[in-house]
């Protein structure tokens, strides 16, 4: 017993260290060392086995239990950005932000339309939306054929911060000015770098060669995605710091929480969910696995009210995400 309480040690351990390893990518860039990036990926893994390894000390009433539940908290926050239990804001909202990848209206476009018009949004902002939409009494702003913003309120000015050169960079990020009721706020539309994998590229088959092949071209293919993000977290954090107006960024990073591009998209924001959030915020599902890259980060000056995953809308790959918001 002693032997296997000594290999639940050593494991223990080194899950804690490989968890630790995420909290570096507030740090380190993906340039310098890619794979704390890669750590944020196998997050909600890392963090179950840590507590189970927990939960077997405390059943074996060993005094190093209390060491491991104290280490833990330092991931409290980490695991919020996954799943959350908010007990949200009594505020009345008055500011509705949609922010919804559509991947090119997979069940077509009359049915994103339709559930477009009866979102009752302030703001719209869509991702990989290369299809006809409209939204009655809303503008629309964005001509890339990637990325549009849509708006009951007046659009003042828009900027394109990242454009696709299709050669060595697939990413897209603009800006629009929105004036609401006299105030002027910052739309910053995002769409990151994609990894383009197809789920047979990605599923696991059970033999144990084919299987460690796909995972190393998994990983070939992660690396030189996550370098090409830091370049446009740069382009993206530039017009978040040079913005006189409060902003409200939102889009598809193509990241998970904990990771580089979290860290540093986020940085003096304010993660909607984590502050209002209930329940999971996984927003990609095609992989049948817990994934968020969905997100709405807003200036400290805007305070969220709510925030939803809307699960009933099946449109895309993607759920859209809702934020409600007081200014």
């Amino acid at each position: 017993m002693k032997v296997f309480r000594l290999i639940i040690l050593i494991l223990h351990m080194g899950v804690l260290f490989l968890l630790l390893g995420t909290l570096m990518n507030a740090y380190v860039p993906p340039k310098i060392f890619p794979w704390f990036n890669l750590l944020s990926l196998g997050f909600p893994v890392l963090i179950i086995t840590y507590m189970v390894f927990t939960l077997f000390w405390l059943f074996s009433w060993k005094k190093r239990t209390f060491v491991f539940m104290v280490a833990g908290l330092i991931f409290m926050v980490p695991v919020q950005r996954w799943v959350n239990f908010s007990s949200g804001k009594k505020e009345t909202a008055d500011l509705k932000v949609v922010s919804f990848n559509v991947k090119a209206g997979l069940l077509g476009a009359p049915a994103v339309n339709e559930y477009l018009n009866s979102s009752d949004a302030d703001v719209i902002m869509l991702q990989e939306y290369s299809i006809k939409i409209s939204v009655k009494g809303m503008t629309g702003s964005g001509e890339n054929g990637v990325l549009k913003v849509f708006s009951k309120h007046k659009i003042i000015d828009t900027k394109e911060l990242i454009k696709s050169d299709f050669e060595s960079n697939n990413a897209y990020a603009s800006q629009t000015d929105i004036e609401i009721k006299g105030k002027i706020y910052r739309f910053i539309n995002v769409y990151l770098e994609p990894f383009k994998f197809e789920k047979g590229m990605v599923k696991m088959d059970g033999d144990k060669e084919e299987d460690k092949e796909k995972l190393k071209s998994i990983v070939k293919r992660l690396i030189p995605v996550f370098k090409k993000h830091q370049d446009q977290v740069a382009a993206i954090k530039e017009g978040i710091e040079n913005s006189p107006y409060p902003v409200i960024l939102a889009g598809d990073f193509n990241s998970v929480p904990n990771s580089y591009e979290y860290y540093h998209l986020s940085e003096n924001l304010e993660d909607a969910f984590v502050k209002v959030g209930k329940g999971s915020a996984t927003s990609f599902h095609d992989y049948k696995i817990p994934i968020r890259i969905d997100y709405i980060f807003t200036s400290k000056s805007i305070q969220p009210v709510s925030y939803k995953v809307d699960r009933t809308a099946k449109l895309s790959d993607h759920y859209p995400v809702i934020g409600t918001f007081t200014k």
